[in-house]
């Protein structure tokens, strides 16, 4: 039995079919049936579908008449299926890459569900960004395995059948089928979500819907759009059988469609708009669960006159809204607006010559390259007055002598205007202005193993989560400076992030610290941490999942401890979108996720454990012993996109099993000579401009004005002095 069956109804897209069936062939995981459902032999599409299947014996197409429409055409698919999981696509969607291998990923880590929810994306035909529907409504559901009880937003009617995979027994028990007419998905999911027990949701986009130039051709003018009432019906039919919040709910998604439809100008004909509000009215009043609170504002005063079949005043209210929404778009809105008046005033003022803003992290505190550069700012060039922004609920972890604003306040918006320099990790907020005589300086963070910026464009997680990459864009023209690490580096950004700034090949100065800490440095910190004295600390910094809901651990670290050696302790850093400043400290394990410096944390560690996290290239600086343990690295790679085979090229040995990464511990593998050599292929290769000095270079040839020929060269990796690791000190 394949893991998918994929049914494709393809009446009227033949000219897109091949896309749409291409991207399922495409993915890597491969346990799968497609099947193609074409209108008969000799069809357009049916050429299509059995081109395919020539060329790959996973293509099943199967045939359904064009009047049984696309309840039919699903239907028949569902027939023919053998999968345990069905999904459905639209004959001109696509399946975006690494989908499947995301979707059993998730389905692997939850077991047997009724139904996976999912999010999808709407690409316009033309020039533009892509939107994410279901992202809001997804957002608030559980992270693990639920009952639709305790997601009543999830009613089924507001996602369409090509956002999820159902378990085909879930469907042959309860004979759920796509019932005929138009606006099937809304019977469909209605019933589906009524019967479900077991569902989840995955956030990452596995479909991407492209709208077509005419629009949807269900909410074109015309007569279908009284069956929206014969799909009403059947799923207000479920209405008694739900537990109150979920009926509530269902019941208010329903006629938020109604009237949607009923008063929108031109989907009805005119002769057929009063009889469609009469029916939704009798529908209304017939089905309204007990306890039904009516909704505020404008809406709850359509409901009101649903109720009471009142036709020609809600003409006139809606004929109303729509006026003052024509008149409300020529009206610049009222938010905000005196702070953009006082920016606005700040850019007219003319620019301090030695302010300098920095950043990091978007506002979460002190820390990385900004704050290695605003410290060598402080002692090279101290003419510079820096000022650090931070989020308010970062305020009381700058030190006490860093001057520093909270950002969305009136002096950050101030100093936005008027600093010179500008140093940032990640980018300032949209609505900055790259004044003439600004040097802004993109410092990055991290070496990118991943891919980024427009690169991520294909891969669906990252690419919900980037936005606008026209945006982007805008902000990266605002660069004047770039760092790098690495040659790598250097030619990924010039591909993520197309633009016309200087590269700085400098290296990070966050980086600077792995050669100039000394061993009181590192005994502190690991005082500070709570190791105790003579054991030895494992860094264990997992990445983020894009396909999870929350952190996971990955790893049994207290079993890993007890395995790997009694002399063993872990010192967990969670990826900082999971920083929630609580601890998850126990027995043998010493949380530092909330810890403020990554580099303490790695100069504390005497050894380091990641699965894909770029602190592996940091931490490579210390010449100490990294352990790759890639249990999902093909779901990994598939999903988020990598520049390189970190499996080919490796900084140490690599784990896929709990078992073997305590061997390699046990046994002392993860520090023996073939440990060493693989390091030291990846240190020349990555390492190659990290040498203590980063920051130094920065301030001299940005803030000092020093030619380039003046800068102080890299040292060569094979002169440069590592921090000490603490068991080095101890065997001394």
């Amino acid at each position: 039995m394949p893991r998918f069956s994929i049914i494709v109804p393809s009446h009227g897209v033949a000219g897109r079919l091949a896309q749409a069936l291409d991207s399922v062939l495409a993915q890597s995981f491969g346990d799968f049936e497609l099947i193609p459902v074409c209108d008969g032999p000799g069809s357009p599409a049916a050429d299509v579908a059995a081109a395919h299947a020539e060329r790959d014996s996973r293509v099943a197409p199967v045939h359904s008449p064009p009047p049984a429409g696309l309840a039919g055409a699903r239907d028949a698919g569902t027939r023919a299926a053998t999968g345990a999981y069905l999904l459905f696509l639209d004959g001109d969607d696509i399946l975006l890459p690494g989908a499947l291998a995301a979707l059993d990923a998730r389905l692997t880590h939850t077991g047997d569900l009724d139904v996976l929810l999912f999010a999808y994306e709407r690409a316009p035909w033309w020039e533009g960004e892509p939107t994410q529907p279901a992202g809001p409504l997804l957002a608030r559901a559980p992270s693990g395995v639920f009952h639709p009880d305790r997601a009543p937003q999830l009613t089924g009617v507001q996602l369409p059948a090509w956002a999820a995979a159902y378990r085909r027994a879930f469907l042959s028990e309860h004979a759920l089928a796509f019932p005929e007419g138009h606006f099937t998905d809304i019977g469909f999911g209605a019933a589906v979500m009524a019967r479900a027990e077991r569902v989840a949701v995955l956030r990452e986009t596995v479909v991407r819907h492209h709208v077509r130039r005419q629009g949807n051709r269900l909410y074109l003018p015309g007569e279908h759009h009284t069956e929206l009432l014969d799909q009403t019906e059947r799923a207000l039919a479920l209405v008694p059988r739900l537990p109150a919040e979920r009926a509530h709910a269902l019941f208010d998604q329903l006629f938020a469609a109604v009237l949607k439809t009923a008063g929108h100008p031109r989907r009805l004909p005119a002769r057929r708009r009063r009889a469609f509000f009469r029916r939704a009215g009798a529908l209304y009043r017939r089905h309204r669960p007990p306890g039904h609170r009516v909704p505020g504002g404008s809406l709850g005063v359509q409901h009101r006159l649903l109720a009471a079949r009142a036709y020609a005043a809600f003409r006139l209210l809606r004929g109303a809204k729509e006026g003052a929404v024509r008149a409300g778009a020529r009206v610049p809105r009222p938010r905000g607006l005196r702070t953009r008046l006082f920016y606005r005033r700040q850019l007219r003022r003319p620019l301090d010559p030695d302010l300098a803003v920095f950043c990091a992290y978007w506002g979460r505190g002190y820390a990385c390259n900004p704050a290695a550069i605003h410290a060598k700012v402080r002692e090279l060039a101290p003419h510079i007055r820096s000022v650090f922004l931070v989020e308010a609920d970062q305020a009381h972890a700058v030190p006490k002598d860093v001057d520093h604003a909270v950002i969305g306040s009136r002096r950050s918006w101030e100093l936005l205007a008027r600093a010179t320099y500008l140093v940032n990790n990640a980018n300032f907020a949209e609505g900055v202005v790259k004044r003439p005589g600004t040097v802004h300086v993109q410092t990055q963070h991290g070496t990118p193993l991943k891919k980024m910026g427009i690169d991520q464009s294909t891969y669906p997680v990252v690419a919900a989560q980037t936005g606008s990459f026209a945006k982007l864009l805008g902000r990266v023209d605002r660069w004047d400076y770039n760092l790098s690490s690495n040659s790598h580096s250097t030619q990924m950004w010039e591909r993520a992030f197309p633009g016309s700034y200087e590269h700085l090949e400098y290296g990070y100065p966050r980086n600077d610290v792995y050669y100039t800490a000394t061993a009181e440095d590192v005994a502190r910190v690991r005082r500070e941490l709570g190791v105790p004295e003579g054991r030895t600390a494992v860094l264990y910094a997992p990445t983020h999942r894009d396909w999870h809901t929350g952190f996971e651990t990955g790893l049994d670290l207290e079993a890993f401890c007890e395995a790997a050696g009694e002399d063993v302790v872990v010192l967990l850093r969670a990826h900082y979108f999971y920083d929630r400043g609580r601890s998850r400290a126990s027995g043998r394990i010493i949380d530092v996720t909330s810890h403020r410096s990554s580099e303490d944390v790695c100069l504390a560690a005497d050894a380091l454990v990641t699965d894909y996290s770029s602190i592996m290239f940091d931490y490579a600086n210390l010449d100490r012993p990294i352990v790759v343990y890639a249990d999902d690295w093909e779901v990994y790679r598939e999903t988020r996109g990598v520049y390189f085979d970190l499996m080919q090229s490796p900084p140490g040995p690599v784990a896929h099993t709990p078992g073997e990464l305590a061997r390699i511990f046990r046994d002392g593998s993860h520090a023996g000579e073939e440990s060493r050599q693989l390091r030291a292929a990846f240190r020349e290769r990555f390492c190659e401009f990290d040498d203590g000095r980063a920051a130094e270079r920065v301030v001299r040839r940005v803030f000092l004005g020093e030619p380039p020929e003046a800068i102080p060269p890299v040292v060569p990796l094979a002169e440069r002095i590592p921090a000490p690791a603490a068991t080095t000190l101890v065997r001394s």
